[in-house]
């Protein structure tokens, strides 16, 4: 499991029927410290989670799949959460609100 911020969308016209009705996410990876690491993930959305807000990846084709209850299915990587806090040694790195 990730941890990443949601950074903008994707919209494709033409795409798999897995992706109907569901947005897909452009997400930072974070670091321990809540920092950007350098990486980005285009997730599906299952929870909700909008611009700013920082949520836990699944980035497991299999797991991802079994969420959305489709296999086979072109799906990597996929949002499970949207983060309240995350602490490291006690203190707050990543707060919503």
């Amino acid at each position: 499991m990730k941890v990443g911020r949601v950074v903008g969308t994707v919209v494709s016209t033409i795409n798999a029927p897995v992706f109907d009705g569901r947005r897909l996410l452009v997400c930072d990876l974070l670091d321990a410290s809540g920092r950007p690491e350098g990486g980005y993930l285009i997730c599906v959305d299952t929870v909700g989670a909008g611009a700013g807000e920082a949520v836990l990846i699944v980035d497991e084709g299999n797991s991802a799949r079994q969420v959305v209850g489709m296999d086979p299915a072109p799906i990597r990587a996929i949002v499970v959460g949207i983060v309240d806090e995350m602490r490291v040694d006690g203190e707050a790195v990543v707060r919503e609100g």
